[in-house]
This record gives C-alpha cells, sequence and structure tokens, in this order.
C-alpha cells in the first residue's frame, strides 16, 4: 500500500466542507463527497483547484456515530424544556478530546436550530454508488429518525445516469429534497459556461426525481446570458422549468468575483454583464413565459436585488411581475437608490423606500461615495463580491 492510499483509507475525523443551499442554514452537515467532480463552470467560484474525491463509506459512517454521540450528550445535559446551560456546554466540552470539539461544535448548532434536517454535503453526493448512497441514508435515518428532512446537491448530468429504482429506493431511504443548479435552459449560455449538461440533459434530470417523488429545487442564474444571450437565456429556461415543475425555484443572480474564469471574459469585453435595470427586465420576461407549473419562486440570497419577487405559482405571478414593474418604472435615481439600499442591507423590498429615515441613509452614503446613476453600476459589482 502506497503513502497515498494509507492516507485516503485513514479516518482523519469528522469533516464538513465549505457550502451549503442558504435553505439549509439550519441543517446538520454530513460530508459524503469533497469538493465538485465536474469543476468548469466559468462563474462558480467554489472548489477551484481542489482535488474531488468521494469519502470511503465507513468514514461517513463514523462521523454519523460521532454526531449521534453528542447529539445523544446534549440531550442528557438539556432539562425538561430542551435548555442546556452554558456551564454544562462548557463542563462537557473539557472533557473532550480536540478531534471531537468540531464535531460537538455542529451537533450543537443543530440542537440550537431544532434537529429538524439534514444536508449532504459536497457539491453532489449522488455520485457515489447508489448502493452506498443508500446505505448511509439508512444509518442517518436510524440515528435521527425524526428528521424531516435529508437533502442533497446534485448535477443533473449524475442523475440522468441514476436508474429510477434507484432514486426510488434513495427516497424511500430518507433523501426526501434535491438540489439542482439549473442555471439556464438555454444551450448556447449552458455551452459557454461549461456547465457540462445541455437543456435535454436537464429537463431529463429534473423530470427524474420528480418521478421519484423527491421534492425538487432548481436554481436559476439571471443574468448568466450577458447582454447578447439576454432573452434566450429567459426563455429557454423558462420552456425547460415548464417541461419539469420543479417544488422550487430559486433566484440566484449572476456576481462576477476576481479569479474565476468568467472574469477574465468580462474584463477583456468577452462577456457584456447586465446591469440591474437589464437584469429586471431579463427576470420580468423569465416570470413571464412560466405557465402551467405550480412551483414555489423564492428569491433568498443577497445577490438578488428583488427579495419581494417571490410567491407560488401560479397565483403570486400577477404580484411578482407588479413588483419588477413599479422598479423599472421608477425614476434613475429612485432606482439608484434602492439598487444602493438592497445592496447595503437597508432595503429589503420596495416599500422600505417610503421610510424616510431608510432613504436619508442611502442618500447619504451615495453622497458620501459620489455614487449617482451614471456610476452605480460599478459600485453594485464590487458590492456583490463581497457576498459570494
Amino acid at each position: 500500500m502506497t503513502q497515498r492510499q494509507h492516507d485516503k483509507d485513514r479516518y482523519h475525523g469528522f469533516e464538513q466542507g465549505p457550502i451549503r443551499p442558504p435553505s439549509e442554514a439550519g441543517s446538520l452537515l454530513v460530508r459524503v463527497t469533497r469538493n465538485c467532480p465536474w469543476n468548469h463552470c466559468t462563474f462558480c467560484p467554489v472548489y477551484k483547484g481542489a482535488r474531488f474525491s468521494v469519502r470511503p463509506e465507513a468514514h461517513v459512517i463514523d462521523d454519523i456515530e460521532a454526531l449521534h454521540r453528542q447529539v445523544e450528550a446534549l440531550k442528557r445535559l438539556a432539562d425538561g424544556s430542551g435548555h442546556i446551560l452554558r456551564q454544562d456546554i462548557n463542563e462537557w466540552m473539557q472533557g473532550l478530546a480536540a478531534h471531537e470539539r468540531q464535531t460537538f461544535g455542529a451537533a450543537l448548532n443543530w440542537y440550537a436550530d431544532g434537529m429538524r434536517s439534514i444536508f449532504l454535503q459536497d457539491a453532489n453526493s449522488l455520485v457515489v454508488k447508489p448502493d452506498q448512497l443508500i446505505r448511509i441514508l439508512r444509518h442517518l435515518r436510524s440515528r435521527f429518525p425524526w428528521v424531516d428532512r435529508i437533502t442533497s446537491y446534485a448535477r443533473s448530468h449524475t442523475i440522468a445516469r441514476i436508474s429510477d429504482d434507484h432514486l426510488r429506493q434513495m427516497r424511500e431511504a430518507g433523501l426526501n429534497r434535491i438540489h439542482i443548479g439549473l442555471e439556464s435552459g438555454s444551450d448556447a449560455v449552458l455551452n459557454r459556461v461549461r456547465k457540462g449538461a445541455d437543456k435535454r440533459t436537464q429537463v431529463k434530470a429534473g423530470q427524474k426525481v420528480k418521478k421519484a417523488r423527491i421534492e425538487l429545487s432548481e436554481y436559476v442564474m439571471p443574468g448568466l446570458g450577458g447582454r447578447d444571450l439576454s432573452r434566450d437565456h429567459a426563455l429557454e429556461t423558462a420552456d425547460a422549468l415548464n417541461q419539469i415543475n420543479p417544488d422550487f425555484i430559486r433566484l440566484r443572480t449572476l456576481a462576477i468575483p476576481d479569479g474565476i474564469p468568467l472574469a477574465e471574459e468580462y474584463r477583456n469585453g468577452r462577456f457584456v454583464k447586465l446591469n440591474d435595470i437589464e437584469m429586471g427586465r431579463e427576470i420580468r420576461l423569465f416570470i413571464e413565459r412560466l405557465d402551467g407549473i405550480t412551483s414555489m419562486i423564492v428569491s433568498d440570497h443577497i445577490l438578488n436585488l428583488f427579495e419581494e419577487v417571490q410567491g407560488r405559482l401560479p397565483e403570486a405571478k400577477t404580484a411578482i411581475l407588479a413588483v419588477l414593474d413599479r422598479f423599472l418604472d421608477l425614476s434613475p435615481k429612485d432606482q439608484c437608490r434602492f439598487q444602493v439600499g438592497r445592496r447595503l442591507g437597508i432595503f429589503s423590498s420596495l416599500v422600505d423606500m417610503n421610510s424616510p429615515k431608510r432613504l436619508a441613509k442611502v442618500d447619504a452614503f451615495c453622497a458620501q461615495h459620489g455614487i449617482t446613476p451614471a456610476n452605480v453600476d460599478g459600485m453594485v459589482d464590487e458590492m456583490m463580491k463581497r457576498f459570494i
């Protein structure tokens, strides 16, 4: 056995990966794979330069056992109402070995949030052999039988190759929500950003998840087509989702941090980024073309300008379009104010602009930094980099 193989087979203790969906903020994170098996998307800053690997099944089981021990300890420390004294927590931690403290921290955070959901990390846990994942899911359910939800990221390319029977078995074992980065339904956009899946594959994967009766969250990235492919991006993405009817459509507005391949295309002019006004028009066209589906539209990320673009289709469609129309009908000065106020966290909705106090804060910031409708786009770009 080589040293590398020995290190791979050796259990180095509990692990957690770097990201999870915002909707899984309260979930217990269980790492099944490390990093991303594709890792070529030009818009993604995560995992670049990191080697992908599947964690040995035994190591994942060891993590689950370690978490279970700490959760059971927390239950013993709790009083009849579930409250735990800080003193008791500190005393328990003092008796733990250094390698156990990270596990305890994860268990404590989960306990404090109610212990209702589990998220499998990292970027594509369904890439592991189906029988292996099913055993891991069953073990999770045996140790934490009360949880409402076990979820995972997955790539469309991966799901399209999993049999319907295996997806059904995963659901029966406890996997009841999958997050897929659709990003776009336009083959031109998908090809340009090196997504590694075409529209047909995206639709097939989404339909397979729905057929397995697993909840499906599809992520859409407004702005990913740039100025030249904006209309195609909106129309083809809507068409793909109309064929899938996912449970959730989650918006993640494009941002371009330094160091990603798309940033170089942006700098040299090969990719022309939409400003917020153009983005609003693209999102409006996209929402307008969603038809015959019952998905929940969710705008749950700080990168999104329009937090109010949210609601269940088809009932919420008119209200969502009205929000976008209100923004697009504002004067350039008020559009600028809203852009800045939203990115500063002063505004969460257009209604917040009715507050003189909040408006005064935004106006003071704009005056201090010389922000006007003519230069606000550059400021927005810089602020959005902080949220990646």
